[in-house]
């Protein structure tokens, strides 16, 4: 399928070929969610850790003999049922929490957004991201009607990284590392021309 490329003034300056098997998928919401999801829990890392019986410090002597002082019996003061005793069946950090995703899955996925993406005006092709000066002020001017948006530009292209890091609802991301998060979580997707051979 065809695609037409801009300028960073917003003028159309060509037309390139995207391959079908990715600009041209069909919307497959729930592998779309299934991705996303997996994505976020892989990411995911617990942090809520409390102490068993047999971590928590003391305890070690019982607090008193077995029988004859009338009152219950007790082993240790660190007990679950004391103040100041460990916890029973508390969050612990050893909990794993990734998702597997099949690779085939996971970039159908991406192509799926993409897709979409594409059919909803919402993916442009960017002819460069070439500036006089590697200046901040110039990426702005050139994406502002676009944000918040999702910068793709060519592996070597180093300098619209820096220029973009400092604009607000704007991120700069390799052709390479598209994943299903950021694509559904900017509006406009901005793809430098070169770049479109880097997504496989």
């Amino acid at each position: 399928m065809k695609t037409q490329i801009y300028n960073l003034k917003g003028d159309q300056v060509g037309e390139m070929d995207l391959n079908d098997k990715i600009f041209a998928r069909n919307w497959n919401p729930d592998l779309v969610h299934q991705a996303l999801l997996a994505q976020q829990s892989n990411r995911r890392k617990p942090w809520a850790h409390v102490k068993t019986r047999g971590e928590v410090s003391g305890g070690g002597k019982k607090p008193w003999r077995q029988k004859g002082t009338g009152r219950a019996r007790h082993g240790s003061i660190r007990s679950p049922i004391w103040v100041g005793g460990g916890v029973t069946h508390g969050p612990r950090n050893e909990r794993d929490y990734t998702k597997k995703l099949n690779k085939k899955m996971l970039r159908a996925a991406i192509y799926s957004v993409l897709s979409k993406k594409l059919n909803d005006k919402e993916l442009r092709i960017v002819d460069a991201f070439n500036f006089e000066k590697s200046k901040t002020k110039l990426m702005h001017g050139a994406i502002k009607n676009f944000l918040p948006a999702l910068v793709v530009p060519s592996t070597g292209n180093k300098i619209v990284h820096r220029v973009t890091r400092n604009i607000q609802r704007a991120k700069t991301i390799n052709g390479a590392s598209i994943n299903v998060e950021d694509l559904l979580k900017y509006k406009t997707i901005l793809i430098e021309k070169r770049a479109v051979e880097e997504i496989k």
